[in-house]
């Protein structure tokens, strides 16, 4: 194996792989980046796995001879960061040992042989679905912070892709907040409903942006995501980047009997003045039982916390209400968490009473449910 290729296309791939590295992995070559050089396609790909998830990426590359081996990602990244030049020479020597040079400057690191390296599993794509990177990396946004870092409740520790005949619904609940948005398509979708990993979603929010369009097969175990990538583009990456994962093994709970099927109560908020507002309030808000109490009356919406350490805060937003007053109680980041994740300033808060569920709404067809705190 040897090629020329730009340091930065090597730096974009060895980013775009590398996150998934473990640093105390089960096997030797699972710190290893694969590293195949094709002469016939004028490609390098790169592939790393942890063994629920793999990614795969490509570049253009000047190869003299084809070849494979597997390298140590981290410390591959850390020399091509270094090295001085605009372009890299990378060469198989004798022994799986590779040498990496640029501008008079010269490494040589041992590899692994590329027989050792697990192979990314193959899921057939036919029946896929492809969508708008944009509008996918919108819904990932608007759902992913409510994921469950609880890892005894492993069902929650992801992001559920449901399918609804011509409707796509992403969702995601700790248990104490539930968020969902809706994406309508023309047609029918034939795509078995799965359980996004929190890690999965991760690498698929740092990849998203990329390309335009997403492709997206799924056989119930297992999930691909790829990305159709410009080779002209700034990332320096060509053909295809594939993200492949484990599905998450379990049912997903019936989402939908927690959200309220009527609320009493709806008023309209700018998203922007009401975040500000909560992030000022939240200041003095008890590290331990973190809450702010909200009045709503009047033509107004009032925020208060109070900590016995740290004091107190008040602050009031106009808004058009003129009905019953009513006090409820919540945690400040569970309502901040979604105001950050919206793209619009229009924002609508649903509400019944200090027990009922608070809900948030825009006009993309989010829904984000949060459940009350006590009133002291």
């Amino acid at each position: 194996m040897k090629f020329v290729a730009s340091k930065e296309a090597v730096l974009s791939a060895l980013q775009q792989v590398s996150n998934i590295v473990g640093t105390r992995p089960s096997m030797p070559v699972l710190s290893n980046v694969l590293m195949e050089a094709d002469l016939d396609s004028g490609m390098v790909s790169f592939t790393t796995t942890n063994l629920d998830m793999g990614i795969h990426c490509s570049l253009n590359a000047k190869i003299s001879e084809s070849g494979g081996v597997t390298l140590p990602t981290k410390k591959l990244f850390m020399i091509v960061k270094s090295l001085p030049g605009n372009d890299l020479t990378i060469e198989m020597l004798d022994n799986l040992r590779v040498k990496i040079s640029s501008n008079g400057s010269t490494f040589i690191l041992p590899g692994l042989d590329q027989t050792e390296f697990p192979k990314l599993s193959k899921i057939d794509e036919i029946g896929g679905i492809t969508l708008g990177q944009e509008d996918f990396s919108h819904m990932l946004k608007n759902v992913s912070y409510a994921q469950s870092k609880d890892e005894n409740r492993y069902i929650l520790n992801g992001v559920y892709f449901s399918i609804e005949e011509d409707r796509i619904n992403l969702v995601a609940t700790d248990g104490r907040r539930l968020s969902l948005i809706s994406k309508k398509f023309d047609e029918k979708i034939d795509f078995k409903s799965v359980i996004i990993p929190a890690k999965t979603v991760l690498e698929l929010e740092r990849m998203l942006g990329i390309g335009e369009t997403l492709d997206i097969y799924s056989d119930g175990r297992q999930i691909s995501f790829r990305v159709q990538v410009d080779g002209e583009g700034d990332s320096g990456l060509a053909d295809i980047i594939r993200i492949v994962s484990k599905v998450v093994d379990g049912k997903y709970p019936n989402y939908k009997q927690v959200i309220p099927s009527t609320t009493e109560h709806r008023v309209r908020l700018d998203r922007e003045r009401f975040l500000e507002m909560v992030q000022r309030v939240s200041i003095v808000a008890d590290d331990k039982n973190c809450s702010i109490r909200f009045k709503i009356f009047n033509n107004s919406i009032e925020a208060h916390s109070f900590s016995q350490a740290s004091g107190e805060a008040n602050e009031a937003m106009a808004i058009a209400y003129e009905e019953v007053p009513v006090e409820a109680a919540f945690n400040p980041r569970f309502i901040s968490d979604p105001l950050r994740a919206l793209a619009k300033d229009e924002v609508y808060f649903e509400f019944k009473d200090e027990l009922s569920p608070g809900v948030f709404k825009d006009t993309n067809g989010l829904v984000c449910v949060v459940m009350p705190l006590r009133l002291n």
